[in-house]
């Protein structure tokens, strides 16, 4: 995802990035350095280097920083980013799962009825466009069990109703 705007906000105490599609607040207190009171922003700028896929601000002491907009993402919560990241680990674990099988690469294919290609695909962590319903296919025939864990955010205070976590686990 890349940055086309990024604002430093010193009333705020904040760094407002805007994408393409969307726009997020970075606060000052989880970057390093630490814009404080005494040492504010002067200068933030989508940094070209990083491939408009982050930013770099210069405090008034002279001192840098950059931040990447995978930690915009994270620190927001975004959607996407965090389905993303599950697809990740996911794939990290099939990866480990598959080198410790003791069935081969060709016997796990015949197992999951699909493709040599769709196969390396689906282990490619970079890809995130793969089916997560293949994804735990490939995991239940490597004999790997997956639990889905339902849990309200405890960081985030929200007017929705709680979850009936026995109506959830029944389904």
């Amino acid at each position: 995802m890349k940055i086309t705007k990024v604002v430093p906000n010193n009333r705020k105490r904040a760094f407002e990035v805007r994408t393409r599609g969307r726009s997020y607040v970075f606060p000052y207190a989880v970057v390093r350095p630490a814009p404080t009171r005494g040492n504010r922003v002067l200068e933030a700028r989508v940094d070209e280097e990083m491939g408009k896929e982050g930013f770099v601000y210069t405090l008034e002491s002279g001192k840098n920083g950059a931040v990447h907009i995978d930690h915009v993402l994270e620190y927001n919560k975004d959607p996407s980013y965090m389905a993303d990241m599950l697809l990740y680990k996911l794939t990290l674990w099939a990866q480990e799962a598959t080198k410790i099988s003791p069935l081969s690469t060709r016997e796990l294919i015949r197992r999951l009825g699909t493709s040599p290609a769709q196969f390396y695909r689906l282990l490619d962590q970079t890809n995130y466009r793969k089916s997560m319903r293949q994804l735990l296919a490939l995991l239940h025939v490597l004999d790997c069990e997956v639990d889905v864990v339902l849990k309200p955010d405890k960081s985030r205070s929200s007017g929705h109703k709680r979850l009936d976590h026995e109506r959830v686990r029944g389904l």
